[in-house]
């Protein structure tokens, strides 16, 4: 089975891939030739998912699926959530991004958060959604070389690395991103 994953995130696509059975192989939106930025408008980390998904169909006619990811932070009440990407601004810069967000930390005590990570899939007709949460704490300081966007500042619950700390395969293990693909290898299967 082949199917489209509406990201050009080559990180998410090799993270994604290493979680699916070799029966179902990923292509991303260069290979079907979607070069545009697909609008993520929505208020919130499923709707973006399912904007997604839909603006595929619609424009390409392929089944696909999509995700959308919010680091959530309990002390800034959800922030960045579904403004993760952009946090310090529209370039995406993920050094920005985590800059600003720990910059908001300081001082704080409370460092609670989570991952949330919403896969949307569109299958003959059918629209289905798949979330999958990692719950941690933001660290003081970047930590690690692996990973990308804010994995260097995450320290899931229960572990002393940050995901930028641990191999592809522990983050998969654990994090968002994996919980909400292996719902979605339950339903393919």
């Amino acid at each position: 089975m082949k199917i489209v994953f509406a990201t050009n995130n080559l990180n998410k696509i090799k993270e994604v891939q290493a979680l699916m059975p070799s029966a179902i192989q990923i292509v991303g939106l260069n290979d079907i030739g979607c070069i545009e930025d697909i609008p993520e408008t929505s208020s919130t980390i499923e709707g973006n998912a399912i904007q997604k998904v839909n603006y595929i169909k619609e424009h390409y006619g392929f089944d696909c699926f999509a995700d959308d990811t919010g680091l959530e932070v309990e002390s800034l009440h959800g922030a960045p959530g579904v403004y993760s990407a952009r946090y310090a601004g529209e370039a995406k810069d993920s050094n920005a991004n985590m800059d600003k967000l720990l910059k908001e930390l300081k001082g704080k005590e409370n460092r609670k958060a989570q991952f949330k990570t919403v896969i949307a899939l569109v299958l003959n007709g059918k629209l289905e959604t798949f979330t999958g949460v990692c719950s941690g704490l933001i660290t003081e300081d970047k930590r690690g070389k692996g990973g990308f966007g804010y994995d260097p500042v995450f320290l899931p619950d229960g572990y002393p690395e940050t995901f930028a700390e641990l191999s592809l395969s522990e983050k998969n293990k654990i994090g968002h991103r994996g919980k909400a693909v292996r719902q979605l290898i339950e339903y393919f299967l």
